[in-house]
């Protein structure tokens, strides 16, 4: 399917589904799981704010039972060359969700799959960023994935973290956590006239982005 800036209105469906796993319970040995809580976690989304989510251009949907919520975008693009503002080069997004978490566990952000579309001219590079903290926390985990150009498909990112390198909720504390998502895009030494972009995408519908959860039992 041939795609141009102009006829783009980024399609791009942000899915997180925040599934329950089994992960390492205790502090003296990471191999000794534990069953994620037995009720259901719930979330809300208190913000969508960024360039690459603009008011009237993001739609947010918690699905019945609030263990999993949609964002789809119509505007979240970034692209350099031809006809783009100097602005364009760099769009992004932050969520900011309150999130309530059974009584005597935590969580942390184990790994999130992203998909989306590029097309990048010979000499034109672009970057896929994501980082993600609670508030007022001065921990974060920060992922990037980096595209060249000449480069014209659908593409897709995974941002895995170690269980030692996790950032975990506080607990007994709540605090609201903070996605934030960014796509960067450099001419480069391609041509000035030709365009290229990137954006958070998907070709054929299917689920854009998964975020899972590690869970782990808080000191009694």
């Amino acid at each position: 399917m041939s795609r141009t800036p102009r006829a783009l209105r980024a399609s791009a469906a942000l899915t997180a589904v925040l599934a329950s796993t089994l992960v390492a319970g205790n502090t003296t040995s990471a191999n000794a799981a534990i069953t994620a809580p037995p009720d259901k976690i719930v979330i809300e989304v208190a913000t969508v704010n960024g360039s690459g989510c603009r008011q009237g251009t993001a739609a947010v949907a918690v699905s019945p039972d609030n263990t999993a919520f949609t964002v789809t975008y119509s505007d979240y693009l970034a692209q350099v060359g031809g006809g783009a503002s100097p602005t364009d080069f760099r769009k992004n997004c932050q969520l900011n969700l309150i999130v309530h978490v059974p009584s005597g566990f935590t969580y942390a952000v184990a790994s999130a799959d992203y998909r989306g579309y590029a097309s990048l001219e010979r000499g034109a590079t672009a970057i896929q960023k994501a980082s993600y903290y609670f508030q007022g926390s001065p921990d974060t985990a920060a992922r990037n994935h980096p595209f060249a150009g000449p480069y014209d498909n659908n593409w897709q990112a995974t941002d895995e973290t170690e269980w030692g390198q996790l950032v975990w909720a506080p607990c007994g504390v709540k605090r609201n956590f903070n996605i934030n998502t960014e796509l960067r895009i450099k001419a480069g030494t391609s041509s000035a006239s030709k365009t290229s972009f990137i954006t958070m995408d998907s070709t054929d519908g299917e689920i854009n982005t998964v975020y899972r959860l590690a869970w782990k039992e808080c000191p009694a």
